[in-house]
């Protein structure tokens, strides 16, 4: 499966691995190799990483923890203490080196440096009040994005994937009542 990046922010696209949560989730990342391909493809990361089984475990507990600071804020809730921590002590390893040239910015370093990076980007938008997160709106998908739209009024993770799924359905419901 191809992954999408719609989220609006590398941190929670990194959630937004898991498609599904609340009926039959599917795992995008049930291996390092697919951890490694995800970092690739990602803006802002770097273009090569290696995944052991360690740093794979670290990657998918960041994500969970993520997820859950995501979703409290979204449910206008207290942050979950145990995620707080995962997510505070991987932001405190290493950093990513960035490397300025005529072409942009080159990103490079251990997948230990990019999940660092991922909760420090999670914690800078989480810690944010100004920021709309909210959840997709097409039911059955649990993504969360960043709601930059004028008025806040965007209502699903992505158009090509979501937003065309609940049209096409309301179109069909529509035909349907009309005959």
């Amino acid at each position: 499966m191809a992954f999408t990046f719609v989220s609006g922010d590398p941190a929670l696209d990194l959630t937004g691995t898991v498609l599904s949560r609340r009926d039959k989730p599917v795992d995008l990342l049930s291996a390092p190799a697919d951890l490694e391909r995800w970092v690739a493809a990602c803006a802002g990361l770097p273009d090569r990483v290696t995944a052991d089984a360690t740093t794979f475990a670290s990657a998918l507990a960041l994500r969970e923890a993520l997820y859950r600071l995501a979703l409290d804020r979204v449910l206008d809730r207290p942050f979950d203490p145990r995620s707080l921590d995962i997510v505070n002590g991987t932001a405190a390893g290493p950093v990513c080196a960035l490397e300025l040239s005529d072409r942009g910015v080159h990103v490079s370093g251990s997948l230990s440096a990019t999940l660092s990076q991922l909760a420090r980007n999670g914690i800078t938008l989480l810690a944010d009040p100004h920021v709309c997160l909210k959840e997709c709106g097409r039911p059955g998908c649990t993504r969360i994005y960043l709601d930059r739209s004028r008025g806040a009024r965007r209502a699903w993770c992505g158009m090509e994937e979501c937003g065309n799924r609940v049209k096409a359905a309301a179109y069909r419901a529509r035909r349907r009542d009309a005959v």
